[in-house]
C-alpha cells in the first residue's frame, strides 16, 4: 500500500506543468525511499527524470514497489481542484486500479476527496550512464528562462559556447539573429561554489571531533577506577573493616557512575550541537542563494575542463524552463556529442531533463 502526503499540493501541482507537455502518459514508480518517475517524449529527444524524496513527505508509506501508471493531462486537471496550501494525500493498494487524492485545508474546515483511474503502462526504465561533464553552469532560473524565450522569438535553434569568456547563447533566425554571454562573477562564484553539493561530510567530521573528547574522558575515568580498586586492596591489606570497604567501594563505584552519565550529556548535547549548527549552516546557505535570486543578481558560476560549443531545440528548452516555479537556481551540464542536462532541485527532489543536441546545425 502507498500512502504519501505532501504539505502543500503546490508542488506537485507545478511539478505537472512542467512535465505534462513533454510526456502524455508515465508511470510513477513507488517505493521505499520515494517516488520516481522516467518517461522521453515521442520523439525520443528528450528524457525526463523526476525524484521526490521519501523524506521529503510529511507522511510516506509504501509496503513494496508499486508502478501508478497515470495520464499526466487527466492528474492535472484533478490536482486543480486543490488550493496551493492544501495538504495532498496520494492513495493506492497494491493491487488497485484506481489513485486517490485527499485535499485537506490546513485548518481542517474543508476536506475534497478524488478518484482517478490508473493505466497499465508498458515502459522500460532506461539506465541513464554516470557522465562526466566538461561543463557545469550555474545560474539563476529566471535568467535561463528569459534567455531561452528570447531567442525563441529569433529562431528555433539555440547554440551554447562555454569557454574561459563564460557561457554564451547564440541564435540565428531568418529575419534576425543574437546572443547572449553571461560571464562569471566573484559573487555568482561564491554564491553557487557548493550549491548541489552535499554537507555530510563536514557533519560527520564535526560529529567524529566530538566524540574523541568524552572517549577520553571515559579513559581518564577508567584510570580512576583503577587507581580506586588499588587503593581499596591497600586497606584490604591493613585489615579495615570489611563493611567500610564495601560501602567505599560502592561510593567509588556511583561517583564513577555519576561521572560516565555526566559525559555521555556533555557528548550529547555536542552532538546536538554540531548537528543543530550544520542545519542552520546549511540552512543560511540556501536562504544567501534564494535572497540573491529575489534580489536579480546576475552572472553564473562556471566550472569548465574543456571548451563545449552545442545546438539545442529551443523549442525543449523553453518547456524544460517551466520549471523555474520550483527552484529558483538551474544547473547546465554540458560535454561534447552528449545530450545537455537540466537539473532543477528543490526541497522535495529534484526534476532533471536530457536533450539530444541537434547535429549538422552551424
Amino acid at each position: 500500500m502507498l500512502e504519501a502526503t505532501l504539505n502543500e499540493a503546490a508542488t506537485l501541482k507545478r511539478l505537472l506543468d512542467a512535465v505534462k507537455e513533454l510526456v502524455q502518459d508515465a508511470n510513477f514508480e513507488c517505493n521505499e525511499s520515494g517516488i520516481n518517475l522516467q518517461a522521453m517524449d515521442n520523439s525520443h529527444v528528450a528524457l525526463v527524470s523526476v525524484k521526490l524524496h521519501s523524506d521529503g513527505f510529511a507522511l510516506y508509506r509504501c509496503d513494496r514497489p508499486i508502478p501508478l501508471g497515470v495520464n499526466l493531462g487527466s492528474l492535472t486537471k484533478v490536482l486543480k481542484c486543490a488550493k496551493d496550501d492544501d495538504k495532498c494525500t496520494l492513495k493506492a493498494t497494491d493491487d488497485g486500479d484506481v489513485l486517490s487524492l485527499k485535499y485537506e485545508a490546513h485548518n481542517a474546515d474543508r476536506v475534497a476527496e478524488y478518484d482517478m483511474k490508473l493505466m497499465d503502462i508498458d515502459a522500460d526504465t532506461l539506465g541513464i550512464p554516470d557522465t562526466e561533464y566538461d561543463a557545469r553552469v550555474t545560474m539563476l532560473a529566471s535568467e535561463f528562462t528569459r534567455i531561452v524565450r528570447d531567442l525563441m522569438s529569433l529562431g528555433e535553434s539555440v547554440r551554447i559556447e562555454v569557454s574561459k569568456e563564460g557561457v554564451r547563447f547564440a541564435s540565428d533566425g531568418e529575419a534576425a539573429q543574437g546572443n547572449i554571454l553571461l560571464k562569471q562573477t566573484d559573487a555568482a562564484r561564491e554564491r553557487y561554489e557548493n550549491y548541489g553539493k552535499d554537507d555530510e561530510d563536514e557533519e560527520v567530521k564535526e560529529d567524529d571531533d566530538d566524540d574523541e573528547k568524552p572517549k577520553k574522558t571515559k579513559k581518564k575515568e577508567k584510570v580512576k577506577k583503577e587507581e580506586d580498586a588499588d587503593d581499596e586492596d591497600e586497606e584490604m591489606a591493613n585489615g579495615e573493616d570489611d563493611e567500610a570497604e564495601f560501602h567505599a567501594k560502592s561510593e567509588d563505584e556511583g561517583e564513577g557512575e555519576e561521572e560516565v552519565s555526566d559525559s555521555e550529556k556533555k557528548k550529547r548535547k555536542r552532538t546536538a550541537a554540531s548537528s543543530s549548527k550544520a542545519k542552520a549552516k546549511k540552512k543560511a546557505k540556501k536562504a544567501s542563494v534564494e535572497s540573491s535570486a529575489e534580489g536579480g543578481a546576475g552572472g553564473v558560476h562556471i566550472e569548465m575542463t574543456q571548451h563545449v560549443n552545442l545546438t539545442f531545440s529551443l523549442k525543449y528548452l523553453v518547456n524544460f524552463s517551466k520549471s523555474a516555479s520550483l527552484s529558483d537556481t538551474v544547473q547546465l551540464m554540458l560535454k561534447n556529442d552528449v545530450p545537455l542536462l537540466v537539473s532543477y532541485t528543490f526541497g522535495q527532489g529534484y526534476i532533471r531533463y536530457y536533450l539530444a543536441p541537434k547535429i549538422g546545425d552551424d
